[in-house]
């Protein structure tokens, strides 16, 4: 069995009502980044492999067709972009690995390609490629799009963006520079080249305008778990972000993923699985329920029905007193919105042909959108227990993505301080930076 590799998934440290939460910071809050600096450096101190911004440009607003809910409490928004942070958090820390979202629905991969390989080289060979294909209407609009493309087609604009990206890494050989002093020269034109692509959605002439990086690619994660996206991943990606909860689910994934895997002609042993996990930890496991209480307070109705209809890309406000949960996930595929997540995980549980009423869907739906359907609660030595169990039962490729519903820092703090270390004592943990790159250390 390999080892667990670890990351924390920093994406909403600031947002649904974590801002307010015992242990927040007083006097300094996000996008402040002296909290980054610390967590970054607490973080590698523990050995944590990697630090995780999931990213997404549009405040919420498909939730009765307006952003104030979101605006008013503060869900999944405000959202920064996150490199000029990650390029800082690199100064302070020598192994940590750093992962970065963009969305290949909408940018270019000219941009991100040269962007990521400038952050690899301040990152000393550091830095993850979170590729997602969007979901989500707000985004949209903000691009300049009325809706968003048919599903699938998202998917084959994001292979060809990433092999546009790696078409450009690759444009200029690790080689190719030569710095020589005696006679000037500065690198081998022979060495790049343009890449001349033409494909469906990208025409790029290339070469990349810059040198080589450290990793030349940098780790490219990809979180897509529909069948589409599981597809997608077995072409391209290095890692995995896989969505928690049921164990069912999880297993169902691996194996999706692992022959889709063997289909491209790949080793299922070599692709991993960072499984979503939401951890509050404590020193006696009444503390850590304690903790969990002070989350629950936050989310309303208003609350759960904002987040899980952003996420989904559909307005379950519309929702009639009683439906068929079939017949709903066939309105969000026709919308082009997301059918997995919550509602995928939902038709799974309970099946296609469930009638529900719509105060159950929200029953359920409160668990999702506050994460508590995927939570490990407990001390240190429960917590490790249970992750051990769920690496075993799921492959033992891979590891987790950690996050946490309570205050930024305190939170992370003691998930470095509790968690991590009883991790490492019981010898469940991957090596601690075997290498000198991401890549390395993360053995893909």
């Amino acid at each position: 069995m390999s080892g667990i590799h670890l990351a924390y998934d920093l994406s909403f440290t600031h947002t649904e009502g974590r801002w307010n939460q015992p242990g927040a910071w007083v006097g300094s809050d996000f996008p402040d980044v002296k909290m980054f600096l610390e967590l970054a450096r607490t973080a590698e101190r523990a050995g944590v492999d990697m630090l995780f911004f999931g990213d997404g440009s549009g405040i919420p607003s498909t939730w009765r067709g307006s952003i104030e809910p979101a605006v008013e409490w503060g869900i999944q928004w405000p959202r920064q972009d996150m490199s000029p942070i990650i390029a800082a958090m690199s100064t302070v820390t020598d192994h940590i690995g750093f992962g970065l979202t963009y969305s290949s629905t909408f940018m270019h991969p000219f941009y991100v390609a040269r962007l990521l390989n400038s952050l690899d080289h301040v990152s000393g060979g550091r830095i993850a490629f979170n590729v997602v294909a969007s979901s989500r209407g707000a985004d949209a609009a903000n691009y300049g799009y009325a809706q968003l493309a048919d599903h699938d087609q998202r998917y084959e604009r994001m292979e060809e963006f990433i092999a546009v990206c790696r078409a450009l890494w690759d444009s200029v050989s690790p080689d190719a520079i030569e710095r020589d002093r005696a006679t000037g020269r500065f690198a081998d034109p022979a060495k790049v080249h343009p890449i001349d692509h033409t494909g469906e959605f990208f025409t790029v002439k290339g070469p990349l305008s810059a040198v080589p990086s450290p990793q030349h690619h940098p780790v490219v994660v990809q979180a897509g778990n529909s069948p589409r996206g599981v597809a997608a991943s077995a072409t391209f990606a290095d890692l995995v972000f896989g969505f928690g909860g049921s164990l069912a689910g999880q297993q169902r994934h691996r194996a999706m993923l692992d022959a889709a895997l063997v289909d491209e002609g790949r080793d299922p042993a070599a692709v991993g699985i960072l499984w979503a996990t939401q951890v509050i930890v404590g020193r006696t496991a009444a503390e850590a329920i304690t903790r969990r209480d002070t989350v629950l307070d936050f989310w309303t109705h208003e609350a759960v029905g904002t987040m899980l209809s952003h996420n989904a890309g559909y307005d379950f406000s519309t929702l009639p007193e009683s439906f068929r949960l079939g017949e709903l996930r066939e309105e969000i595929i026709a919308a082009n919105a997301s059918p997995a997540g919550f509602i995928g995980a939902l038709v799974t549980e309970l099946g296609a042909d469930t009638v529900i009423t719509r105060d159950e869907f929200f029953e359920h739906g409160f668990l999702a959108a506050s994460g508590l359907d995927h939570t490990v609660i407990g001390d240190a030595a429960t917590v490790a227990e249970t992750l051990e169990q769920n690496h075993a039962d799921t492959g033992a490729r891979g590891g987790f993505m950690l996050s946490s519903p309570l205050a930024m820092p305190s939170a992370y703090a003691e998930l470095s301080e509790l968690l991590v270390p009883e991790l490492r004592r019981r010898g469940a943990l991957a090596p601690r930076y075997p290498g000198s790159t991401l890549r390395e250390n993360l053995a893909v």
